[in-house]
């Protein structure tokens, strides 16, 4: 398990936002914020100056990245982006809509129940969390006065489900939303739920595994995210679709107890640490100063990878902030020394992948240990290839390809120092 304290942000969210939702990004933020995440990635597909003023408050005290990405089918591609870009800043990364408010039925954050589930398998890389369907209450309009969560408090029974079939659009409860550990991610190709590299996988609160986007029998005793479809007016200006709005409009039950935790939730709430550089530096000496000692046994790397991975990213990010502090470079290499030596204990496949995929920042940087890295990475595709070719994985085959051919092209290049 790697130190919490390696982490910008200890739980973040990304969100695609589509046009007309900027008016409801207060109320998401504001109670996420006290559910427990610390950051938001918000992918703007729709920009506009006043989605930009509304998020100046969260963007000045530091809890946004946001991002314009105009254009067609952008929600998996803004959702890998993330994935990829943020892997190390984050410790959980959950995927959600601003329809959607994840709900934990304690008082627990709700990095806290995923820290509870998902510490019972160190194979599980992330938490699916099945929705609660809440209609319309019959309101045909908007009412700007009230937020989502007070105005939609009748919901569908807690496991319905249309199936698919032929003319039918699958709905219902089964649906899930994922809360990752990022640094598994293979991809993400569908807004609920991510691919993991092969050994790990997604399960649900009861520790049961998943591994496509729907959670069967639907679980709603620990977390779900509640989805409010709202008024048919607000429903409509989003999908445009009657038939649709039919289907999800269920009103069969009243629940309201999103109320009660975003209230104690609030009465609790402290805003996130800003970023400290010398808690920073102070984390990644406590761990990197006693690894990089000649005489630490090899059997002390096995199964760290991803912390000095992480810690290599931090020190990354406090070079290129602090540049006339020497620290940071002093720190970035001794975290590749220690990544270096990883690669010879018992490394699983997936932290195998997991090094492959962490190249391309890694190989640029000007230190000798960089070619050490190099080398013993072009072994790991080759092998890896070389078994994938066997079972026909065509898909990660080619992948590897890509990788091999960027190592190659490195060993020419390797700057020193």
């Amino acid at each position: 398990m790697v130190d919490k304290r390696l982490f910008l942000h200890d739980l973040s969210a990304v969100a695609f936002l589509r046009g007309g939702e900027a008016k409801y990004l207060p109320e998401w933020l504001d109670y996420h914020l006290a559910a427990g995440v610390e950051h938001f990635y918000l992918y703007d597909n729709a920009p506009t100056d006043e989605t930009k003023e509304l998020l100046k408050p969260y963007a000045e005290a530091e809890q946004i990245d946001y991002f314009a990405v105009p254009g067609e089918l952008m929600q998996i591609p803004a959702y890998n982006d993330a994935a990829r870009r943020f892997r190390f800043a984050t410790r959980y990364m959950a995927f959600i809509d601003v329809d959607e408010f994840l709900f934990p039925k304690t008082e627990q954050s709700i990095a806290e129940v995923a820290d509870e589930i998902l510490s019972r398998d160190e194979r599980a890389a992330a938490l699916v969390v099945n929705q609660q369907t809440f209609g319309s209450d019959g309101q045909q309009t908007a009412d700007d006065s009230k937020g989502v969560l007070d105005r939609f408090t009748r919901r569908a029974p807690r496991d319905w489900f249309i199936a698919p079939a032929e003319g039918v659009q699958p709905a219902g409860n089964i649906f899930v939303k994922t809360i990752a550990n990022p640094r598994y991610i293979r991809y993400i190709v569908n807004p609920h739920f991510a691919y993991f590299f092969d050994g790990k996988f997604a399960v649900n609160s009861a520790g049961g595994r998943v591994a496509h986007w729907g959670n069967d029998p639907v679980l709603s005793d620990k977390i779900v995210v509640n989805r409010y479809i709202k008024s048919r007016e607000e429903f409509m200006s989003k999908f445009g679709d009657e038939k649709f709005f039919d289907t999800l409009d269920r009103n069969d039950e009243v629940d309201d107890d999103i109320h009660l935790y975003r209230d104690i939730r609030n009465e609790s709430y402290t805003p996130p640490k800003k970023f400290e550089r010398e808690d920073f530096f102070r984390t990644l000496e406590q761990i990197l100063l006693p690894a990089v000692r000649s005489d630490v046994p090899q059997d002390f790397f096995d199964g760290k990878l991803e912390m000095f991975l992480t810690c290599r990213s931090l020190a990354g990010i406090l070079k290129r902030r602090y540049p006339k502090d020497n620290r940071g470079k002093f720190m970035e290499e001794a975290a590749l020394r220690c990544v270096h030596r990883t690669h010879f204990s018992r490394m699983t496949y997936a932290e195998t992948m997991l090094m492959i995929n962490s190249l391309p920042p890694i190989l640029t940087l000007p230190y000798p240990v960089v070619d050490d890295i190099r080398k013993n990475c072009m072994s790991f595709v080759r092998q890896i290839m070389n078994d994938l070719k066997r079972n026909m994985r065509w898909d990660t085959f080619i992948d590897l390809g890509n990788y091999l051919d960027l190592l190659n092209a490195f060993g020419s290049k390797v700057p020193q120092t």
